[in-house]
C-alpha cells in the first residue's frame, strides 16, 4: 500500500545482508558496501519518483475524459476545475493532509496522524510526499466529473481541500499508516491480518467515489436530464477523442498507481512486474466485458461504456494487484464490468443521481468489490512477496484451509461499511453547507447559456 518509506514493509532480504556489510569493512572495503548501498537507496528514490509522476499525470487523463463528456458549452469550466482539484489538493496535504494520515508522534493513534503540519519536523523522505499528495490528488478528482456542468468555482475548491486535507487522509491513516486500527501492519492487526488494500480501493476510490456520488446527490441533476414523468434524457458528450484520449492516459497513469506502490524497487522488481501484468488484464476484461454487455442491451458496440468498463476494471484490481495470480484478474475485471453497469443504472434510472462521468459506479462500487476480491483471491505465496509476510496464516478464502480464510473477508466488510459511514458523516454536511449559503450550484441562466460563456469568457 503506498506509504512512505519508512512506513514500509517488514525488511526484506537485499543483494547485501548485515553480515556481508561487516565483513566487507572488515576487509577494509567498507566503501563498497556503502557504494552499493547508496545506489540501491538513489534507484528507490527515482522509482518512487517516477510512479509519483506518473500518477499525477492521471490529472490529464481525468482532465481529457471529464472535457470529453461534457457539453462544449462547458470545456473551459471543467478543465479549470480540474486543474484546481490539483492546486488545492496540493495545499491540503501540505498542510493538515500528510500530517493526518502519517503523523506517528509518541507511537501515534489507531484514528488520525499527529504531527508533519506543514511539513514541520519532516524527517520522511520528499519522493514519499510527492507520492502520497498525487493519490491525494486522485481522490479529490474523481468528484469533479460527477457534478461537472451545474456546479460553482468555490464548491470544487471547498471540497477539494477537505477531502484531500481530512476526510482521505483520516481514512489512509486508518489502513496505511502502521498505527492504523485497520493497517495489517499495526503491530495487533485487526482479525489478525488487518485490511489488504495494496494501492487503494478502498482509500482512494471508494473516499472519491462516494464523495462523487453525495456531491451529485445534493447538487441536483442537470437541466433537462430527467423528463417531467422522470425518464433519463440522453445528454451526450462533445467529443469521443477527448473520452479515449483520457481513459488511454489514466491506463497508463495506473502503472504508476499500482506497480508503485511498492515503494521501492530494489528487491521488489517482481512484484512490481506482476502488479503490472494483473493491472493490464483487469483492465482488459473490463473493457470486454462492457462492450459485451451494452451489446446485448441496446444492441451497439458503445465506446463510452466500453472505456468506462476499462476504467472499472483498473479499479477493480487495485486492491489486489500485487497477491492475486493473473487468471483472477481477468475475473475481477469481468465481474467489475458487471457492478459497474448495475450500479451505474442504478444510480441513474432508480435514484435519479445525474453522475455526469458514472464517477460512483466506477470508483465507489468497483473499488467496493476490489477490497471483496482480494480478500477472496488473495494467495499465501503473493501475500508473502507483496507485504513481506515471511508465513501467512491468513489469506484469500479460495485458497485459505477451512478457518484462515474469514479473516481478510471480514476485514474487507468492516472497511467498506466503516469508510462509507465516515464519508458520508462528513461530506452529506459539508455539501448541505454548501448549499445552504448559495455556494453550490450554478444560477439557472448561467447554466443554460454555457459556464465557458457565463463565467470564462466564452
Amino acid at each position: 500500500a503506498p506509504r512512505p518509506p519508512t512506513l514500509a514493509r517488514p525488511p526484506r532480504a537485499m543483494p547485501l545482508t548485515d553480515a556481508q556489510v561487516l565483513e566487507l569493512r572488515r576487509m577494509g572495503l567498507g566503501y563498497v558496501a556503502a557504494e552499493i548501498q547508496q545506489t540501491q537507496h538513489d534507484a528507490d528514490a527515482m522509482w518512487l519518483l517516477v510512479a509519483a509522476a506518473l500518477v499525477f499525470f492521471m490529472q490529464t487523463g481525468f482532465a481529457m475524459l471529464c472535457a470529453g463528456m461534457v457539453r462544449a458549452k462547458n470545456t473551459k469550466n471543467i478543465l479549470l476545475k480540474n486543474v484546481l482539484d490539483a492546486c488545492a489538493g496540493a495545499l491540503g496535504f501540505w498542510s493538515f493532509g500528510y500530517a493526518f494520515a502519517y503523523g506517528e508522534a509518541g507511537g501515534g493513534n489507531p484514528f488520525i496522524g499527529n504531527t508533519y503540519f506543514f511539513l514541520t519536523n519532516f524527517d520522511q523522505t520528499y519522493q514519499g510526499w510527492l507520492f502520497q499528495f498525487a493519490f491525494a490528488a486522485t481522490a479529490a478528482t474523481i468528484v469533479s466529473g460527477a457534478v461537472a456542468e451545474r456546479t460553482k468555482m468555490a464548491a470544487y475548491l471547498g471540497y477539494s481541500f477537505a477531502l484531500t486535507s481530512f476526510v482521505y487522509p483520516v481514512v489512509v491513516h486508518w489502513v496505511w499508516s502502521s498505527a492504523g486500527w485497520l493497517s495489517a501492519f499495526n503491530a495487533a492487526p485487526l482479525l489478525g491480518t488487518g485490511m489488504i488494500d495494496f494501492a487503494g480501493c478502498g482509500v482512494v476510490h471508494m473516499v472519491g467515489g462516494l464523495s462523487a456520488l453525495l456531491g451529485a446527490a445534493v447538487v441536483g441533476p442537470r437541466l433537462g436530464r430527467y423528463d417531467p414523468e422522470g425518464n433519463v434524457v440522453d445528454i451526450p458528450g462533445h467529443s469521443a477523442t477527448l473520452q479515449a484520449l483520457g481513459t488511454f492516459i489514466l491506463w497508463v497513469g495506473w502503472y504508476g498507481f499500482n506497480p508503485g506502490s511498492t515503494l521501492a524497487i530494489t528487491g521488489l522488481g517482481d512484484v512490481a512486474g506482476k502488479t503490472a501484468v494483473t493491472t493490464t488484464l483487469s483492465a482488459a476484461s473490463g473493457a470486454v466485458g462492457c462492450l459485451f454487455i451494452f451489446k446485448v442491451v441496446d444492441h451497439s458496440f458503445d465506446l463510452n461504456q466500453t472505456l468506462n468498463g476499462a476504467l472499472a476494471g483498473l479499479v477493480s484490481i487495485t486492491a489486489g494487484c500485487s497477491v492475486v495470480e493473473p487468471y483472477a484478474a481477468v475475473i475481477i475485471g469481468a465481474v467489475g464490468a458487471v457492478v459497474y453497469t448495475f450500479w451505474a443504472e442504478f444510480v441513474r434510472r432508480r435514484l435519479k443521481i445525474d453522475d455526469v462521468v458514472d464517477a460512483s459506479a466506477v470508483h465507489f462500487a468497483c473499488g467496493m468489490w476490489g477490497l471483496v476480491a482480494t480478500s477472496l483471491f488473495c494467495t499465501k505465496d503473493n501475500f508473502a512477496a507483496a507485504y513481506g509476510v515471511a508465513d501467512p496464516q491468513f489469506y484469500g478464502a479460495f485458497y485459505a484451509p477451512v478457518g484462515q480464510g474469514h479473516q481478510m473477508f471480514g476485514c474487507a466488510i468492516i472497511a467498506i461499511i466503516t469508510i462509507s459511514a465516515w464519508v458520508t458523516v462528513i461530506m452529506v454536511p459539508f455539501f448541505a453547507a454548501l448549499k445552504a449559503f448559495g455556494l453550490l450550484r450554478s444560477p439557472i441562466e448561467h447554466e443554460e447559456k454555457g459556464l465557458d460563456v457565463s463565467k470564462h469568457g466564452g
